[in-house]
């Protein structure tokens, strides 16, 4: 009993660690809100109390793979063989707080986690969520499966546009990018692999807010909305209008609301059930030409995923 015990309370603490960079309040309370990351942390906290925290997973997620199509333009650049670098994170006196941990045991589990390649740590002495856990995120099977199913699709989409290409599904009230297909001559956006990104302020947020269930619609528009931009919509109402509009077309368009200078078209991707279980986008530079260039082959992407998912 005494070691089952102790197993528990390393994989609590360990889950504590990951839930301070989700802005939670310790022992799991803000990380488990959002399926995909809570699977992820539940998976490696679940190994990791099994085994002496020292000793690395031993089923490890294997690296994902480059597919690139042999007819892509050697200006290709995928995103996820180079992902950009992490977001600015959390000290460790930080992390110890939000996590209510004592300062030496969290230095001693984020010390485990960097070594595992859960976490790293930048040159400043912060903290950032590591590669490594977005690997193991994306082996959960709809992850896994969608991404697979999609990625033919996302080239094409690419080979039609060469701009930046977008895969992204709901992770509790952001948009969580699955994958990015781009070009050094695309305009520069802050997107990457294993990101998260606002619903309202992204193609592929505004889609995948629009078929969420009512009751995420409610609290999303409940909270303030950031403005990131002078066309960011920060009104609730304007912006309950503009998800029925994405409803009523099925599809949305931004125009200078989260980077400067870039436009987005995005479509929805459905489930055999007619779900929507993710969102497909194309970025271009504001300036280019008509922000509804793209429609109609971000429509046929998306459906062409759908269909691959059994959606009739």
């Amino acid at each position: 009993m005494a070691i089952e015990h102790d197993s528990r309370s390393v994989a609590s603490k360990l889950f504590a660690i990951l839930d301070a960079f989700d802005g939670g309040s310790g022992a799991g309370g803000g990380i488990a809100r959002a399926s995909t990351t809570a699977d992820i942390a539940r998976a490696l906290t679940t190994a990791v109390a099994l085994r002496p925290p020292t000793i690395p997973v031993a089923v490890r997620p294997p690296t994902i793979p480059v597919a690139v199509r042999p007819s892509a333009t050697p200006a290709a650049v995928r995103a996820s063989t180079t992902p950009a670098p992490p977001a600015v994170g959390l000290t460790l006196t930080e992390i110890a707080a939000r996590a209510r941990l004592p300062l030496s045991t969290a230095h001693r589990l984020v010390a485990e986690w960097v070594a595992w390649g859960g976490l790293v740590r930048d040159d400043e002495g912060r903290y950032s969520l590591g590669l490594r856990l977005w690997e193991l995120g994306v082996q959960t099977p709809p992850a896994r499966d969608l991404r697979a199913t999609a990625l033919p699709y996302l080239e094409d989409l690419f080979e039609a546009t060469h701009e930046h290409v977008h895969l992204a599904i709901l992770d509790g009230h952001d948009a969580l990018y699955l994958e990015k297909l781009t070009g050094h001559d695309a305009v520069p956006v802050i997107s990457r692999v294993g990101a998260r990104l606002p619903l309202h302020s992204t193609g592929v947020g505004l889609v995948l807010l629009a078929y969420a269930p009512t009751d995420v619609i409610n609290a999303y528009l409940d909270a303030p909305l950031t403005g990131f931009l002078p066309n960011t919509v920060t009104s609730a109402e304007q912006l309950r209008r503009r998800l029925a509009e994405v409803r009523a077309t099925g599809i949305a368009q931004m125009r200078d609301e989260m980077t400067p200078g870039s436009s987005s078209t995005a479509a929805p991707v459905r489930d055999r059930t007619g779900a929507v279980v993710g969102a497909v986008s194309v970025v271009i530079r504001t300036n280019d030409s008509s922000p509804h260039q793209n429609e109609a082959v971000v429509r046929l992407a998306a459906r062409g995923i759908s269909r691959a998912l059994g959606f009739r």
